[in-house]
């Protein structure tokens, strides 16, 4: 079942997410399997990120490279995890009027 993860940070700044998003790119693990989709959001100050996963597993398997780059980082939060009821995909404009 897919899921939702909220994880809010009241200690990440934008450059400590790009400097994570980096490590991970060189872990191997920057596009992890059953990632749906990934936004981070928030002020340079403080960033946040909302990830669709295909299952919790699928993010804890992720978790295992993710953790230790944050523990570094010294980057702390809470992660929430919520049961996705429905997913409606959208279509970008380009690919709307391209038809």
């Amino acid at each position: 079942m897919p899921i939702l993860l909220r994880f809010t940070s009241t200690n990440c700044t934008a450059a400590q997410y790009d400097e994570l998003v980096g490590r991970l790119e060189e872990a191997g693990a920057g596009s992890p399997a059953g990632r749906l989709y990934h936004v981070c959001w928030g002020t340079s100050e403080n960033v946040n990120v909302s990830d669709i996963w295909e299952s919790q597993e699928a993010f804890e398997k992720f978790a295992q490279t993710l953790g230790p780059i944050m523990e570094d980082l010294g980057v702390t939060g809470t992660p929430e995890f919520i049961e996705i009821h429905n997913i409606i995909e959208g279509t970008t404009a380009n690919a709307a009027t391209a038809q």
